[in-house]
């Protein structure tokens, strides 16, 4: 059902047909029972929703397929990400070359939540099912794939804050998009320098990454310039192997 949902929600912001093929392309047998089930949902019926568009107004056609694109490859494995190996091979995957790269401003919709570490595999999938559903709701249109950024770090515990890139227009924000329903809400990932390196393997294992790009910083006598973030690469419900992950970590740099 929710993955039925979310296809839907996306068609009636790109799609011109109507709202009753619609519902019978996603297993609807009504128009009735789609709305009620639509309605609860996101909070709003598909009528409704489909008339106020987007919430960062028109986009071109290019941002408007992404929006659907993203929708179908982020459903599908959003409450899959850090899950454990199950007991799994553990075997050690080394994390590839660290470069340095400059990065754009990015806008990501976010929820935050503060944990202890043992509780990070559990509380990723819990953060970003709540983002997705969060700017499926809004129609906020989606632009990349999930991340997750680790705040405020202590020896027991983390803040982390798990998002999802979203689309923006003449590179600002919309007012629509500020604040949130205090389940989510609006950021901005920092542009300018940073570090960055693709992690091949497990999620246990993202620590060896971080690690890497500690030492490379120390090194070279760098000063990061604020906390880091991981980039889920790869669909864990297509690539159910946690050999065949990948994850680009980056962590930001002072000028």
């Amino acid at each position: 059902m929710r993955l039925r949902l979310g296809r839907a929600a996306a068609m009636l912001l790109v799609s011109s047909e109507t709202i009753l093929n619609i519902a019978l392309a996603n297993g609807f047998q009504s128009h009735e029972v789609f709305g009620r089930a639509f309605q609860r949902r996101f909070g709003i019926g598909p009528a409704a929703y489909r008339k106020r568009g987007f919430v960062a107004g028109t986009l071109d056609m290019q941002s408007a397929a992404g929006h659907a694109d993203f929708t179908d490859a982020i459903a599908r494995c959003v409450r899959l990400y850090h899950t454990p190996e199950n007991g799994k091979s553990r075997k050690r995957h080394m994390s590839c070359a660290i470069q340095r790269t400059t990065l754009a401003p990015q806008p990501v919709v976010v929820a935050r939540k503060r944990v202890s570490r043992s509780e990070i595999s559990s509380a990723i999938p819990e953060l970003l099912s709540r983002v997705f559903v969060f700017a499926q709701s809004k129609g906020i249109p989606l632009a990349g794939l999930p991340l997750s950024r680790y705040l405020d770090p202590s020896l027991g515990q983390v803040t982390i804050e798990s998002g999802i890139k979203v689309a923006m227009r003449d590179g600002t924000i919309p007012d629509a998009w500020l604040g949130g329903d205090g389940l989510a809400t609006l950021e901005t990932l920092p542009g300018g320098p940073a570090a960055v390196t693709l992690h091949a393997g497990s999620y246990e294992r993202l620590q060896d990454a971080y690690a890497a790009i500690e030492q490379w910083m120390s090194e070279r006598k760098v000063t990061p310039a604020g906390p880091p973030w991981e980039c889920y690469l790869t669909d864990p419900a297509e690539h159910p192997d946690p050999k065949d992950w990948k994850t680009e970590v980056y962590w930001p740099l002072q000028e």
